[in-house]
Formats: C-alpha cells, structure tokens, sequence
C-alpha cells in the first residue's frame, strides 16, 4: 500500500511538471487565460476545443487547479480509447456480478471524483448510448452503476474537450444535440500554434529546460538559426510536435547548443506551398536556404501591410523589434524599393 501511494504520488508530480505551466503570453493566450479563469470560479460545464496538440488537457487542468475543488481528484477518461462496454465500465464502475470476472463492486471514475473534475478527453468520440447516460448524468447529477439499480449521486464539475466539429456531428447524427448544448455552456477555444508564433520562443524554451524532456541535460540553448526555423515553421502538430522536436534536438545535440539541423524541420514546412513553387532550394544548405526564405517571407509580409514593419511583425508573428534585428541581420533596410530613373 505504502509502495501504491508512493507511485500515485510520482505520477502526480509528474503530471504537474508536464501540465502545471500554461506559456503564452500572446493576446489569444492570455484572451484564453482570462476565460478559463472566469470558468475556474463556478461550476459550469466547460466545453475546450481545439485542434490535436493545442494543449487542451493542459487548460482543463488549469481550470480545475484554479476552482474551489483543486484539493481533490481530477480523473481524466479518454472517450476514444476504449470500446462502449469498458468506457461504460470506466466512466460509471460496475456492481458485484454485473459481468463475468464482476468478483466486487468497483467504482468508476466519476464515482471516483466526487467532489472534483472529471476530464472527458475526445467527447466527440463518445458512443450515442453512453452520450445519453452521460446526459442523464448532467441534468441529474445521479447515474446507476453497470449492473446496479441504486443511484449513486456525485458532485462532479464536467470538462470536456474534442478536435472534431461537434456541430456537425450533431448534423450527421453522430453527436446528440442536447448534450452538445449542455457541454457547450463555457466553450474555450484554443488557437492552433501557426496562429500564436510569438509564443513559439518562450515554448522551446520552457521544454529546453524542463525535466520532463530530458532529464540531467542542463545549459543548452538555441542558435538565433534554430530560433528562425522553429519562429517560421507551420507546425501541423503544434505544441505536442514542439515539445518533440526540442526533445529530438535535445538527443541528438552534444554539444551545449542546439542549430537548424538538430531541429530536422522540412524546409517545406517553414514556407507556404506557393513560396516554394518559385524556387529551387535544392543548391542551397539547410541555412542558405533557410536565409533565402526568410527574406522572401520578410519581403512579402511588408509589401502586403504597406511596408509598415509592425504590421508586418504582427503578420509574420514576430515581435516588432526581433524584426528589425533580422532586417539588419540581412542587410534589408525595410523599406519599398525605390524606382531608378
């Protein structure tokens, strides 16, 4: 028991290494903030979605540590993971006898949190017989065990999270309507990183120091190259591919700082398709190729916002002064060029 408790300890720590810190300091972010905050403070069912990777688990998280019920459990239940009968059983827990191999009463995980957050990981991906008990959940805060009779009341705050278009799930059939709306009370959307690139910089850096990437590895830091090529690739996998790309980097550099070519990003991914319909970078190295391009996107950002550098910087998702750096990095003056008579 003492060997038990010690591991759910450990896991716990660990969890709260890998999702206890929200880096963002950006106005989608802190907009993002603001409102999971307001949502901290009442017991509204909380609806996060956003595409693969955002760090949605990491919002509903920071939700239930800021409320009133941070002292107590925050279960996570993965709705795509499991078959209907087992996340049945996962979700509501089972009756003595209920199913062959029932040998006790087992309690699930809503059961489970009572007085916590139960975190429904992938709701869109919910069966509809179990989206109806979970309903049913929801209006009465009572369900029955698999197997029982007997209702079990809980005191449980509900967050829920997807990928997936549930309104148009609700269109096919796949989703139910009514629960859509129960869930949707407080919907927090999470911006995908290619939208947020001035947080990419603080990003890499929180997943370069932390211990829960490579653990003993201190001091490293980032060329202003790998900085360049992490700033401007689109990043299809956002802030869960990052966190793999620095923990690669991380393996594969031994020295004390970390270049473009430890990163292994594909140069079709720091560039628009179009940019790369006009060039032929296969000449080039890994770092001319990377320069050129970047002028190119630098050029193309100030010719569409009237060469103005601040919008340009808001474009491009940079701060306004680390673009005048890279400007008098490669001797650009940021200026329309001028007609020759």
């Amino acid at each position: 028991a003492l060997a038990l408790s010690r591991r759910v300890e450990i896991m716990m720590t660990d969890a709260d290494q890998r999702y206890g810190t929200i880096v963002g300091k950006g106005d989608k972010m802190r907009a993002v903030m603001t409102t999971a905050r307001h949502a901290a403070n009442s017991n509204v069912t909380v609806l996060v979605l956003g595409e693969t990777g955002t760090g949605k688990e990491v919002i509903a998280r920071a939700v239930h540590r800021w409320s009133s019920r941070a002292s107590k459990s925050f279960m996570i239940v993965n709705c795509a993971a499991l078959p209907e009968h087992l996340l049945e059983n996962e979700l509501f827990g089972h009756e003595k006898g209920a199913y062959t191999g029932a040998m006790c009463r087992d309690m699930g995980k809503i059961e489970a949190a009572d007085g916590g957050t139960v975190f429904l990981d992938e709701i869109g991906d919910m069966p509809l017989a179990l989206q109806t008990r979970l309903l049913r959940l929801l209006q009465e805060q009572e369900f029955q065990r698999v197997g029982g009779h007997r209702n079990v009341r809980v005191d449980v705050r509900f967050i829920a999270a997807t990928n997936k278009d549930l309104r148009a799930k609700v269109q096919d059939g796949s989703f139910r309507e009514d629960l859509f709306f129960r869930l949707n009370v407080l919907p927090i959307q999470l911006p995908p990183l290619r939208q947020r690139k001035e947080d990419i910089p603080g990003l890499a850096e929180y997943f370069l120091h932390s211990s829960v990437v490579t653990p003993g590895k201190r001091g490293v830091s980032l060329t202003e190259e790998a900085r360049e090529a992490l700033t401007a690739y689109d990043w299809p996998g956002n802030v869960r591919e990052l966190e793999n790309v620095i923990a690669r980097a991380l393996v594969l550099c031994d020295g004390a700082t970390i270049t473009g070519d430890h990163l292994g990003l594909p140069i079709a991914g720091l560039l628009p398709a179009a940019s790369l319909e006009h060039s032929d970078p296969s000449g080039l190295s890994y770092r001319e190729a990377m320069r050129s391009y970047s002028c190119r996107l630098i050029t193309d950002a100030l010719r569409k916002t009237g060469w103005n550098q601040t919008k340009a910087a808001g474009v491009l998702g940079l701060q306004r002064t680390y673009l005048t750096k890279l400007l008098r990095q490669r001797g650009m003056t940021g200026r329309p060029p001028t007609l020759r008579e």
